[in-house]
């Protein structure tokens, strides 16, 4: 999460079912509790520097667990609170434990009977899916020479693609849209989603046709590569029609074009070719 993320914890201190004329505010941010260390530019840490940022850390640490021990104290009073379940789900998904955030998110869902608060939640499932979609692997090829001129490294090849995981995220970012007009909370938090969820939306294309890119240029040949081009194609449209601006999905559509009509090599670690596409130029 973005340490100035509006939408990072909502207030709703009576329930929603008791005080529907109150939005929900967002507070503070989890992360923004954090305690800043400025440095002079010229200045290097200390010692004693490292020392105090390393017990800050661990403060920090110790007041994300407090949070999530006073929004689950906060549930057992109200369990059925919409609000105290997404809270609880931004804590723990901070701490990493995407699973269980999921599962209070898919709760706050449940008992937001008047959608006041779903594009929120929408919006935070789309991106822990997008942020789980992003680590490892997908998240660290190097794509610079898209085909062009591809060299194999072990590990660093994307050979799989799997469309559920781009769906998803792509589903949540739309029901978070979808819902906006019934959001009870301030304007920043409208404006937030109102303008992100279909940047991350175009993101989620562009990705998707990168990794598909990618998966084309292992040194296996498995038969698709072509088909599996021309679906990314298409998904780079799609980023663009959302955002015109989009510089990397703009500059990827003229190296599909080539690929495309030119085709490609992928080569092993060795430097030999591995395998040739041909193109229908």
């Amino acid at each position: 999460m973005n340490d100035k993320d509006p939408k990072n914890e909502l207030n709703h201190e009576d329930g929603v079912e008791d005080a529907p004329e109150e939005s929900a505010k967002p507070a503070e941010s989890i992360a923004d509790q954090s305690p800043e260390t400025e440095l002079a530019p010229s200045d290097a840490p200390s010692e004693e520097d490292e020392e105090d940022f390393e017990s800050e850390e661990e403060e920090v640490e110790f007041d994300l667990e407090a949070q999530i021990e006073e929004f689950r104290s906060q549930i057992e009073q109200e369990p059925e609170n919409c609000v105290h379940h997404y809270n609880l789900g931004e804590a723990l998904s901070e701490l990493g434990d995407t699973e269980e955030a999921r599962a209070e998110f898919d709760l706050a869902l449940e008992y937001d009977k008047e959608k006041e608060f779903a594009s929120v939640v929408h919006f935070a499932i789309g991106e822990l899916h997008y942020n789980q979609l992003i680590s490892g692997i997908h998240g660290t090829v190097v794509r610079s020479s898209v085909g062009l001129h591809s060299a194999h490294k072990a590990g660093d090849t994307i050979t799989q693609v799997n469309s559920e995981d781009y769906e998803v995220p792509i589903r949540e970012f739309e029901s978070a849209i979808q819902n906006l007009d019934l959001l009870k909370a301030d304007d920043d938090i409208f404006e937030y989603i109102n303008q992100n969820a279909p940047q991350h939306i175009a993101d989620t294309y562009y990705k998707w046709a990168s990794d598909l890119i990618d998966k084309s240029r292992q040194i296996e040949l498995y038969g698709e590569e072509i088909k599996d081009v021309k679906i990314a194609q298409k998904l780079l449209k799609k980023t663009l029609n959302i955002d015109p601006n989009h510089s990397q999905a703009a500059l990827m559509v003229k190296y599909v074009k080539k690929m495309l009509l030119e085709g490609w090599q992928a080569f092993d670690e060795y430097g030999f070719e591995a395998k040739k596409i041909e193109g229908s130029g």
